[in-house]
């Protein structure tokens, strides 16, 4: 006979969170929403770590590398999608990496002998208004001088005018020397007012541009989530069909964070994937795992090696896994399952493992109570398909604008690794649907207010953190009349104009 679990597999819609005492100190401007991305053993530090509980999911539909720049920006981390080629996986990368560094590698450079017209095809081309103009046209020559859009008309100037009769020459440059810091750099740019600022070599090679708006953008964004040399953070989604070859190309791209893309992670598959990056990088690459909903799945994974793990199975918006397969559990059931079992393993073992809670998210608040049961981080896939960095277009239905968004699952998405048994190359069935959801606007005016609204529940909690939030939370089951007490009721509403 089957193992049976007593206990009813319970949504994150099926629970409250009961109010704490609120400090005087426990104000929405000191809570904290830092928590860690990796493993780490008791008494030390995580080696990553998010400043915005947020990770955006490994679908065609939400992560690109448009999103991981906006959600890297402020705090968070894109798992940039895995079904694609492996060239154009790694090519999203390395914009991310390259899109703001402080200290930046130029990517659009010619030489003095080209026109014009070549400056405008390589505007174009890479989007880049600020050219490099070395002696042999490449990203590290001597350099002669740069072009910038307010050195050329192309309305009144001719196309073939050559590039040194208008580029600004090396002897009238403000450079910086290789070797200064970026606080160094700053300081060059403000006091000569210029927007960009060449590093060179004792050579006169080009090594870096820093640029003023990258200042700018950190002053206004102070969670941005950066590496060691000041680049944005970004992760990207493996399978356990082609890592061997997928991996390496995406480490050579700079990739910070791996993690295994499948509906169902408790698997040997996975054992495999991970045992793959420690034999090749030890612990320098870091790998995330999943999906599971139970203990006997976390252990596996923990044991595995994985730095954190993924909690959700059936979850998602547009996942139809449990109706396709019976195969799933209620997120709020699952999560509480294996934070207990995360907690159990750190006392056992003293390595503490994050896990990230992957759907069932409906609400703002379904937010801070996944939180609050145990999980680090959220990885959700709907909530940032709304807003104009996803990589889905905008459309007009119904007379309100929607964003497409579709499942892994889909014959759109045709996935099949993620879905992939040890069988064909084919997506047998589908495990989501294609569908719409509400055009929602930029992301950082949107993630603003889902902050506010986590941070103004954690002080009514009384928690100044995540890791306060899971140890003083009181959480509370509601019946289906009470939710509906919940809301408004017994009143006429009135109608608004949109």
């Amino acid at each position: 006979m089957a193992h049976i679990f007593d206990d009813i597999s319970r949504t994150f819609n099926e629970y409250l969170l009961i109010p704490g005492l609120t400090s005087k100190e426990c104000v929405p401007d000191r809570i904290s929403l830092t928590t860690p991305l990796v493993k780490y053993l008791k008494g030390q530090y995580p080696e990553m770590v998010l400043n915005t509980p947020f990770v955006s999911a490994i679908m065609q539909s939400v992560s690109d590398d448009h999103m991981a720049i906006a959600l890297s920006r402020n705090g968070g981390l894109s798992f940039i999608y895995g079904s694609q080629s492996i060239e154009n996986q790694t090519e999203m990368v390395r914009k991310v990496k390259k899109y703001k560094a402080g200290f930046v590698i130029s990517d659009a450079n010619l030489t003095p002998e080209h026109t014009l017209k070549d400056v405008v095809a390589l505007k174009e081309l890479t989007g880049f208004s600020t050219i490099g103009i070395t002696d042999d046209g490449t990203f590290n020559g001597k350099l002669l001088g740069m072009v910038t859009s307010r050195d050329y008309r192309p309305s009144r100037d001719s196309l073939e005018k050559k590039v040194k009769d208008f580029m600004t020459p090396f002897s009238k440059l403000v450079t910086g020397k290789y070797g200064i810091s970026l606080d160094e750099a700053n300081d060059i740019i403000w006091d000569n007012k210029i927007n960009a600022l060449p590093i060179i070599d004792d050579r006169q090679n080009l090594k870096y541009f820093v640029f003023r708006k990258d200042y700018d953008s950190h002053k206004n964004n102070p969670n941005e989530l950066l590496d060691t040399r000041k680049r944005f953070m970004v992760g990207a989604g493996v399978n356990t069909r082609d890592y061997t070859e997928r991996i390496p190309k995406l480490v050579d791209a700079g990739v910070d964070i791996l993690c295994i893309d499948s509906s169902d992670g408790f698997s040997e598959w996975q054992s495999e994937t991970i045992k793959f990056v420690r034999d090749n990088y030890g612990d320098t690459m870091k790998i995330g795992a999943g999906n599971i909903v139970d203990k006997d799945g976390f252990r596996y994974l923990a044991d595995a090696g994985a730095d954190f793990i993924k909690v959700g199975i059936g979850g998602g918006s547009i996942c139809i896994t449990r109706e396709q397969k019976g195969i799933g559990r209620g997120q709020a059931t699952a999560l509480i399952e294996v934070a207990k079992a995360r907690d159990e393993y750190f006392e056992k073992k003293g390595v503490y493992i994050p896990i990230c809670s992957d759907g069932g998210i409906v609400q703002d608040y379904h937010m801070v109570l996944a939180l609050a049961m145990g999980a680090d981080f959220l990885m959700m896939g709907r909530y940032f398909a709304r807003f104009d960095e996803s990589p889905t277009k905008k459309l007009m239905v119904g007379g309100s604008y929607v964003k497409e968004y579709w499942g892994e699952g889909s014959n759109r998405a045709r996935n099949w690794q993620r879905y992939d048994m040890g069988g064909n190359s084919n997506l047998k069935f589908e495990e989501g649907v294609d569908s719409y959801v509400p055009y929602a606007g930029k992301l950082k005016d949107n993630l603003e207010i889902t902050l506010g609204k986590i941070k103004s529940t954690m002080c009514s909690c009384g928690a100044l953190s995540i890791s306060e939030l899971k140890q003083i939370a009181k959480i509370t089951l509601v019946s289906s009349t009470s939710i509906i007490e919940g809301g408004a009721h017994d009143v006429i509403l009135k109608e608004t104009n949109t």
